[in-house]
């Protein structure tokens, strides 16, 4: 481990001071979004903070970016991972590294950043409501404002009550980690925090939290979430890992949070959900790597595989598609000039954002334009 500067607990923490909040950033090759992370850091309007960036063996530069700014900041340190690991290995690594004399952490991710408000606003509802675990807030996805759906006049909900409407009403204002403040003693009791065999490890910890706790949000836009290919979220987003991530959550959740017929009827609906989606893709030309993935979770889970919900599922789509034959053939269309887009590095983002266009262009114009752009052309 190699850091830049050691702790400062004394200048950083006082009776008198407001509450530490540990910031931490873990961060592999991403120097081209680094510099705009760090520097939403530094431009908080809550002051009292301490910043650890951790680097998981980058080879770009991110490692001498981050050093240039603990140079100039004792409250930045950098941490060097000898050895490269899995991206939520690295996420908890980062965790370990807060200091004890914090009482919140923000995860801030290395190719995102938050607005200058996020420490202050969510600091001061958790310190308003001491029952709170874990704050959340809207979230600039791109160029959308997502984790919407909670009244304005709540702020504060109990931690049962909201992961029972998350699950019912599809309430998802979690976002990722870097949409959220959590309490530091809560991070100090899981080792680890995060669970490295789940890809959505940080929608599962939320729920875990939330059985001892309760749920703030922030009615203001304070974080900001870059969408750009070859990042984790737009792989999952492509193999639908959503669907075994949800699976999880209710056979590990489920029960704390609903009545028995309540995650009966849950999971059937989420199976009925899941194995259309299996069918759609099964017409759309699956890969390997795609159906090596989903059987290996269907597999593993309390639920089991179907075929039988499987051979359901692509009757379903069918029966769809000869219903809208024409709306069937653009999807179908654009969803494949979609996934060759993201095959092709740098320029994704700026094909991708094309597709929004769709509504005005119609899907088949938009799906050819596409495919011309990703080829080249």
């Amino acid at each position: 481990m190699v850091e830049a500067r050691e702790h400062e607990e004394g200048q950083l923490s006082s009776p008198s001071a407001p509450p530490l909040v540990s910031i931490v950033t873990p961060v592999y090759n991403g120097a081209r979004y680094l510099r705009e992370c760090i520097e939403s850091v530094l431009a908080q309007t809550y002051h009292n903070w301490e910043y650890t960036i951790v680097d998981n063996c980058s080879t770009d530069g991110s490692t001498e970016i981050a050093r240039q700014y603990a140079g100039r900041d004792a409250r930045i340190r950098v941490h060097e991972n000898l050895h490269f690991v899995p991206s939520v290995t690295n996420h908890n690594g980062a965790l370990r590294q807060i200091s004890p004399a914090s009482k919140y952490v923000k995860v801030v991710f290395g190719d995102d950043w938050i607005f200058p408000e996020c420490l202050e606003r969510m600091v001061a509802l958790a310190e308003e409501h001491p029952s709170v675990g874990l704050v959340s807030a809207y979230c600039l996805e791109g160029q959308r404002v997502t984790c919407a759906g909670l009244p304005y006049s709540t702020e504060v909900l109990s931690g049962k009550e909201f992961g029972r409407r998350h699950l019912l009403d599809r309430l998802y204002v979690f976002g990722s980690a870097n949409t959220v403040l959590y309490r530091a003693d809560l991070v100090r009791s899981r080792v680890p925090f995060y669970n490295e065999a789940n890809i959505h490890a940080d929608t599962e910890v939320c729920f875990d939290l939330l059985k001892t706790c309760d749920f703030g949000f922030a009615h203001q836009v304070l974080t900001f979430t870059r969408i750009r290919s070859g990042s984790l979220t737009t792989a999952s987003t492509d193999i639908g890992t959503n669907f075994a991530g949800m699976l999880q959550v209710l056979a590990k959740h489920g029960p704390d949070y609903l009545t028995a017929s309540e995650l009966e009827a849950r999971v059937e609906r989420h199976l009925i959900e899941y194995y259309r989606f299996l069918g759609k893709r099964i017409v759309m030309g699956a890969n390997q790597k795609f159906w090596e993935y989903h059987r290996r979770q269907l597999t593993g889970s309390a639920y089991g595989f179907s075929r039988l919900r499987l051979v359901r599922g692509i009757l379903a789509y069918w029966s769809d598609a000869l219903l809208n034959p024409k709306e069937t053939v653009e999807k179908i269309l654009l969803m494949r000039a979609r996934r060759r887009a993201i095959n092709h590095g740098d320029r994704a983002e700026e094909v991708l954002a094309e597709a929004d266009v769709v509504g005005h262009l119609g899907a088949s114009e938009t799906a050819r334009a596409l495919m011309f752009r990703a080829q080249g052309r």
